[in-house]
């Protein structure tokens, strides 16, 4: 099954993020899928976040710090049938290859175009962060109920698409923050976004650091500012 799904490319965006990288991009190769391009595009790090990419295998872009253009660039140099958008500060548990090759030989067994038997689908990952926090768990459990019925999931929770379907829509705007949502709302009239089953787990300093409710706080009026109509600049810079 996993041979017969395709070719998939990672597009992985990041800056400054040397400590954590390597060890996303070790689940990354622990996998059976055939992984046939692997980007990281660093939006200048001061760190040794290209190195460290490059040292692992992976192909690295250089970009401005901007996460949308960051992901919409890593995609425009891949050709794969199939992409996996990630941050850089995420870790993929055992098993993340099978669960994403079960939905993609699902997703081959409906033929594209007209004849379709059902609508097509993009998925994501069960939001985790990687802090033993009690609050946080009501967090997570928030953001699951959020990317169920909502249908809004975040960018901390990867995106799997097809690339037919990633440029139907458009594709990521280069923009500084929001692109997550910005594409999924765009993405929602075209495909049903369904959940892998398995964990992202997210870096959870900001959390730590910040407090759960003030950083729950501020990512809420950040969202309110946007669907406002505030730009992403300016956005990016009260993040």
């Amino acid at each position: 099954m996993i041979e017969a799904i395709g070719s998939i490319a990672v597009v992985i965006a990041v800056r400054n993020e040397a400590e954590r990288l390597p060890l996303l991009l070790a689940d990354l190769q622990k996998g059976e899928l055939p992984l046939s391009e692997l980007v990281v595009v660093d939006g200048a790090s001061s760190d040794a976040t290209a190195l460290v990419a490059r040292l692992a295998g992976a192909r690295v872009v250089g970009g401005a710090p901007s996460r949308g253009g960051q992901l919409a660039l890593g995609a425009s140099v891949t050709q794969a049938n199939w992409l996996l958008f990630l941050h850089g500060d995420g870790r993929l548990p055992a098993g993340w290859d099978r669960a994403v090759a079960q939905v993609l030989a699902r997703e081959l067994a409906n033929p594209q175009g007209p004849k379709r038997k059902t609508r097509p689908s993009a998925w994501y990952f069960r939001l985790a962060i990687d802090a033993a926090l009690p609050a946080l768990r009501l967090v997570e459990w928030a953001v699951a109920l959020r990317s169920q019925w909502r249908q809004l999931p975040s960018g901390d929770q990867g995106l799997l698409v097809s690339r037919r379907l990633y440029l139907q829509v458009g594709g990521f705007a280069s923009v500084a923050l929001m692109e997550d949502l910005d594409l999924v709302l765009r993405l929602k009239p075209h495909c049903r976004l369904r959940c892998l089953g398995v964990p992202l787990r997210v870096d959870g300093r900001r959390w730590i650091e910040r407090g759960v409710w003030a950083v729950g706080w501020s990512n809420w009026l950040l969202r309110r500012a946007w669907r406002r109509g505030v730009g992403s600049q300016e956005l990016a810079s009260r993040y």
